[in-house]
């Protein structure tokens, strides 16, 4: 009785595990990334762009989608005048896409018209990034 009790076990063991190793599961296409700046430091957003390059040249452009949210007192380096707007501008022509945090905007009554032309926007950039997580995003934070 033991012995037809274990082989039924097994059986049933190595059927589920047959059954999981046959399942066809889709590999992503495209890696995605989502690198967070709330750091009004120049240093960390060079960090964060140097990131973003490098997981371009790496894995290839056309094989990551690249985002960096700006928000809190980070999102001044996203200004037309900062001493990053080239190499945002730059990284925006490259393929990464950088948004700013409107609700930060608001709150420091910053405007579209202070703003780099290159980058992009979204209501609310901490929503924005667990939003990209949920789907499966990776997070960085420099």
């Amino acid at each position: 009785m033991k012995r037809r009790t274990l082989a039924l076990a097994l059986a049933f063991g190595a059927t589920a595990l047959l059954g999981t190793g046959c399942a066809y599961t889709p590999a992503r296409q495209k890696t995605q990334v989502v690198l967070q700046v709330s750091d009004p430091d120049p240093a960390k957003w060079n960090l964060a762009l140097n990131n973003a390059r490098n997981a371009q040249v790496d894995l290839g452009a056309d094989k990551v989608d690249i985002e960096i949210v700006a928000y809190g007192p980070g999102i001044n380096m996203l200004k037309f005048d900062a001493v990053t707007a080239n190499r945002v501008s730059e990284a925006v022509k490259n393929g990464v896409k950088i948004v700013a945090c409107e609700n930060t905007m608001t709150a420091q009554k910053i405007v579209k018209a202070d703003m780099n032309p290159a980058v992009s926007y979204v209501p609310a950039g901490v929503v924005h990034i667990m939003q990209r997580q949920h789907q499966g995003w990776a997070y960085v934070r420099p």
